[in-house]
């Protein structure tokens, strides 16, 4: 059957420079009946867990490391036996969040392996210097984390951000993919590579 891609929303709070927002977060699970990867482990690991379904999880791999993408990861992995995979850049983050360290350090074309489809991690700094996103170019998707919305970049008004290297990042790694891509994002619905191309000027002159 090969591999799936299934959505879980968990929701709760993402708390950055002494702020608090109500955020709804969009979990991953790309696999098949036996064996999945688990992208990103938000606020709620009972959720995520039970999507998990028994499956053998191969990994459980962070695009960043704000606290609204990451809360759940420790938890998870130790329920199922998987290693946390984590960008390194991003680990001052993970530390205001967690005790324990990731198990691995999650760098630029580390690859991803989960029935019969790869998934390869693309850096993309600029919402957090560690920004990840996860490129299967089988399934024709990137899971961009936070750094490509529908609709534009994610945000940059906050420390350890820069609203040019995101769309530098974009620019060159992201819409450099064909235009049927489908992004799958952190938060609120799916766009297209083809979508957001023609935008980038728009982006550039709005400045955030």
């Amino acid at each position: 059957m090969g591999a799936q891609v299934n959505k879980v929303v968990t929701s709760g709070q993402f708390e950055l420079d002494g702020g608090s927002w109500d955020v709804d977060n969009n979990v991953w699970l790309v696999g098949d009946d036996a064996e999945v990867v688990v992208i990103d482990a938000p606020h709620d690991a009972d959720a995520i867990l039970s999507a998990v379904a028994g499956r053998t999880v191969l990994a459980v791999v962070l695009t960043h490391g704000h606290n609204d993408h990451v809360n759940a990861a420790v938890a998870v992995a130790e329920a199922t036996g998987a290693q946390t995979w984590f960008p390194p850049e991003d680990r001052m983050l993970w530390d205001a969040e967690n005790d324990t360290p990731p198990d691995a350090e999650l760098l630029d074309g580390q690859t991803f392996s989960v029935a019969g489809s790869t998934l390869r991690a693309i850096h993309t700094p600029g919402h957090s210097p560690g920004s990840t996103c996860l490129y299967s170019e089988d399934l024709g998707v990137v899971f961009s984390g936070d750094t490509l919305f529908n609709g534009g970049p994610g945000a940059t008004g906050r420390s350890y951000s820069s609203f040019e290297t995101i769309v530098e990042s974009i620019r060159t790694r992201l819409l450099t993919l064909p235009a049927g891509t489908v992004v799958h994002t952190g938060h609120g619905d799916d766009t297209t590579i083809g979508d957001e191309a023609p935008h980038l000027q728009e982006w550039l002159d709005r400045g955030e």
